[in-house]
């Protein structure tokens, strides 16, 4: 057996998650979120949305805004009731450009730069004399006191600009708005992209109680039966990224040691897109300092942190060419790395297997503490919504938690599906406004 040949071996027992790992998470997954339901000192965050699911019955043309990375999008929706929409018009751009004449989400731009710009996007689908209700999809650790009421607590995806941690988020759009002479523009409110899921989903099929987000970043949301603030049904935002009950490897650690916040985000950090290209990117690089990969080439361009994202991770998966040819035509356009043998080619999309593998199978489990805490016997139906480019493109991804869920779950495993909901950020929070402009009126 080749060196490398072992070496990929031992990494791929490192990232194999075992049936013992997945109950052992699910587990810890669920006491994380007991405590944290109950102001215990917890991982989870265990955020009140100040929303139900809807009824179905929702109706009107509302505007939503969706902020969730680095682009940010406007959409005008209208709702029919029955699970019944439709997009009238779609807006909105990149928060920072390639060519860096603006960044809105560095440390040299502040809260009033960024929401301008925001403000902006709206506009281009706003016209004078209409009132337009709006919801606002924010994507992050947020502290809501109400439905239209929220703080972010801090940034993720190392976002970085000032003024806004600590700041009411509606207080800082609505100051945008009008400096954008934008008053007709009204915000009602304000949710997490999990929930956006969770509603958008549960407006065409009554059984989803889970919302969850597997593409750039991840969280999750989940109907909770008896919050004990309200013991009425309440969605609540996880901010599951934060779990850090986790079988860590050594490339675990590395990552998160560079990362822009040690320690935190530690799922997030194992699963999403934004990181397990980053994970790829270091194994490979240890693997050519050691000269067991692609021996005769320079590793210069993979030394560059996040070269490699999510969508890279599918490009190694999905070629099925006999030399790896696809694979090959990456690696000398886009890293500059000459002379690629097939097998390193081939041991690349082992990696990226491994990586893909192991962060859906963590996901799953995270699904399985919640369907336990919701429901232990598993008694009714569940639907689980996903939103994400992980989830959507990437090779085997939904099916291993699907099937990671079908062997824990057994015979049961009838009761819980999952579904892609696409664009639910966006219907969400359309669906979000609809109910809060019903609740006023009430």
């Amino acid at each position: 057996m080749s060196n490398l040949l072992t070496r990929l071996h031992l990494i791929a027992s490192q990232f194999t998650i075992s049936p013992d790992q997945i109950r052992q998470i699910a587990n810890d997954f669920e006491r994380s979120m007991l405590a944290g339901l109950h102001g215990s000192p917890s991982t989870l965050k265990m955020l009140p949305s100040y929303l139900s699911k809807p009824s179905g019955k929702e109706v009107g043309t509302f505007l939503a805004l969706d902020f969730g990375g680095t682009n940010v999008r406007v959409l005008l929706t209208e709702l029919f009731g029955q699970g019944q929409f439709t997009v009238h018009a779609r807006g909105g751009k990149p928060l920072k450009d390639r060519a860096e004449t603006y960044n809105h989400i560095s440390g040299k731009s502040t809260a009033e730069q960024l929401f301008d710009f925001i403000a902006q996007q709206i506009a281009t689908l706003v016209k004078p004399g209409i009132i337009y209700p709006l919801g606002h999809t924010f994507s992050f650790p947020t502290d809501q006191t109400g439905l239209n009421t929220g703080t972010l607590i801090h940034w993720t995806k190392e976002i970085e600009t000032t003024g806004v941690e600590g700041a009411n988020i509606t207080a800082l759009l609505k100051d945008a708005l009008l400096r954008q002479n934008l008053s007709n523009v009204v915000p009602e409110a304000i949710i997490n992209d999990t929930v956006g899921t969770l509603l958008a989903a549960a407006y065409t099929n009554q059984f989803t109680d889970i919302g969850s987000i597997c593409g750039t970043g991840h969280n999750t949301a989940y109907l909770e039966p008896s919050p004990p603030w309200t013991k009425e049904p309440m969605i609540i935002n996880m901010e599951s990224g934060n779990f850090d009950q986790l079988p860590f490897t050594h490339y675990d650690m590395l990552l998160d040691t560079g990362s822009e916040k040690p320690g935190a985000q530690r799922l997030e950090k194992m699963v999403s897109g934004h990181y397990i290209g980053e994970l790829v990117r270091i194994i490979a690089c240890s693997l050519f300092d050691e000269g067991l990969l692609a021996a005769n080439s320079s590793r210069e361009a993979l030394t560059a942190p996040h070269i490699l994202n999510g969508a890279h991770i599918s490009l190694l998966l999905e070629d099925e060419t006999p030399e790896y040819s696809n694979i090959k035509s990456f690696l000398e356009k886009s890293l500059k790395i000459v002379g690629s043998t097939k097998e390193d080619r081939e041991s690349l999309k082992k990696i990226a297997s491994f990586v893909s593998t192991r962060s859906a199978r963590l996901v799953a489990a995270t699904f399985l503490g919640i369907i336990h805490h919701m429901d232990p016997n598993l008694a009714e139906h569940h639907n689980i919504a996903i939103d994400g480019s992980l989830y959507e493109k990437t090779p085997g991804y939904a099916e291993t938690i699907n099937l990671t869920l079908a062997q824990e779950l057994g015979n049961k495993g009838m009761n819980v599906t999952t579904s892609l909901t696409k664009d639910g950020s966006g219907i969400g929070a359309a669906i979000a406004t609809a109910i809060a402009v019903t609740m006023k009126k009430e």
